[in-house]
């Protein structure tokens, strides 16, 4: 039997499961996409059976079997705590997978845009985390676990509050907008009492419709002062959150740029000079040298860099470019 010469890369989030597979040249073989894997959202049971899917969607289409994954690399939202490692590892553990390892997906996301891995990755995508990791392989969180907590980011809490200053800025609460009217053409309603209403009768109070952050991004993009707020309001929560984690960690080199690694949909399809630059100011009064990083290949390729690092394979510029490349999997 010859020995396994692939890598397999999971990344699992709260909407969706996408696995790919490599072979040792860095090229893509195969992929599946299957529902979320937070267990935090979906519960232990269906997560891994997402994630099951996924791989067998992957492994099914190259011809492959588990046997022929030299290292396999998850990264899951949802691994906040202790607890979180000890309810997914041993569900993993069941997977027929020789050797593999999982972290939590901001530590994925901060591989995407950091080749040493070493830097700070602050997720804004449904929900939003933040993470680092410094030049002594000291690693800690800030957030994540939900606006109870002290989160105030992400695609679905961004949509609340657009909602919340659209209706607010109808009722005469706030200044005048055209976020009503993108509530409107969003939802598909004619008037504002239709749609409070017919969200009233559904009891709805809170809004996890993170594509509504488009609308948010067209009304600033059209010269609208609320949603710039809002954006900017963004951009500051950001830099406050990569701020604590900078404190927090500690060990980085004076004078030498701190690595923001930027990732998440709000910030990597959204791309708001707004929210960027108000980061970017927020993070210069308490750390002058940052660089900010977006990176151009989808997460899952930082699941499979960590699985490299593993195998101590190096990574290259022509690698990266080929993960660049290859794309997520809406393509």
């Amino acid at each position: 039997m010859s020995d396994p010469a692939y890598i397999l890369g999971v990344d699992g989030g709260g909407s969706k499961t996408y696995a790919v597979i490599i072979n040792m040249q860095g090229d893509k073989v195969s992929s599946g996409v299957s529902g979320s894997s937070n267990h935090q959202v979906v519960g232990i049971d269906k997560a891994l059976a997402h994630i099951t899917e996924s791989i067998d969607q992957a492994l099914q289409a190259a011809g492959l079997s588990y046997a022929d994954i030299a290292f396999a690399q998850f990264g899951l939202a949802g691994l906040d705590r202790l607890r979180d490692y000890e309810i997914v590892q041993p569900a993993l553990a069941a997977l027929p997978l020789a050797r593999w390892d999982m972290v939590c997906d901001t530590m994925e996301g901060l591989r995407t845009g950091s080749p040493d891995n070493i830097g700070v990755v602050l997720l804004c995508g449904s929900g939003t985390n933040a993470a680092g990791r410094n030049p002594a392989g000291e690693s800690v969180q800030v957030g994540g676990i939900g606006y109870l907590f002290g989160d105030s980011l992400g695609a679905n809490y961004m949509a609340t509050t657009m909602f919340r200053a659209a209706v607010r800025s109808w009722e005469g609460r706030e200044i005048p907008s055209i976020l009503p009217n993108k509530l409107l053409q969003y939802f598909g309603f004619s008037r504002m009492e239709d749609l409070i209403d017919d969200f009233m009768d559904r009891n709805v109070s809170q809004i996890r419709e993170g594509n509504l952050t488009i609308s948010l991004h067209e009304a600033a993009r059209e010269g609208d002062v609320l949603a710039a707020r809002l954006l900017e309001e963004a951009g500051r929560e950001l830099g406050v959150t990569g701020n604590a984690v900078i404190r927090k960690l500690g060990g980085f080199k004076p004078q030498q740029p701190i690595p923001i690694v930027l990732v998440g949909s709000v910030i990597q399809k959204g791309r708001s000079p707004l929210l960027l630059n108000a980061l970017r100011r927020t993070l210069e009064t308490e750390n002058p040298y940052i660089d900010l990083i977006i990176p151009q290949m989808a997460p899952v390729y930082g699941a499979i860099l960590l699985a490299m690092d593993h195998l101590q394979m190096p990574s290259n510029e022509q690698l990266l470019q080929k993960f660049t490349a290859h794309g997520g999997y809406e393509q």
